[in-house]
């Protein structure tokens, strides 16, 4: 496989991994934290950390959107519970 398709296909795999996280709101970002090491602001942050390496200067709270599909803040308010105390526990023993 060539470079290019190679990127093509991850770029693809990477918008599918994005929508899909968009359509499971029921998944908490500490679930995400707990059983794979990474949430939202982790592919976030990754994606502003890229967009740096181009040479793009993206904001947090931009890159964030991209990812949430919309602001941070409405997403937050509209999905995201407080976290259990066996969540929080399991989030203290794996950080």
């Amino acid at each position: 496989m060539d470079e290019k398709t190679r990127t093509e296909i991850e770029a693809q795999v990477f918008r599918d991994l994005v929508e899909h996280l968009r359509t499971r709101t029921d998944v908490q970002n500490i679930d995400l934290m707990n059983l794979a090491g990474f949430c939202r602001n982790c592919l976030s942050k990754w994606y502003r950390a890229a967009a740096e390496q181009q040479g793009i200067e993206l904001s947090y709270d931009d890159a964030r959107e991209i990812v949430y599909g919309m602001p941070y803040e409405e997403w937050k308010a509209a999905y995201q519970t407080e976290a259990s105390d066996p969540q929080n526990q399991k989030f203290q023993e794996s950080h």
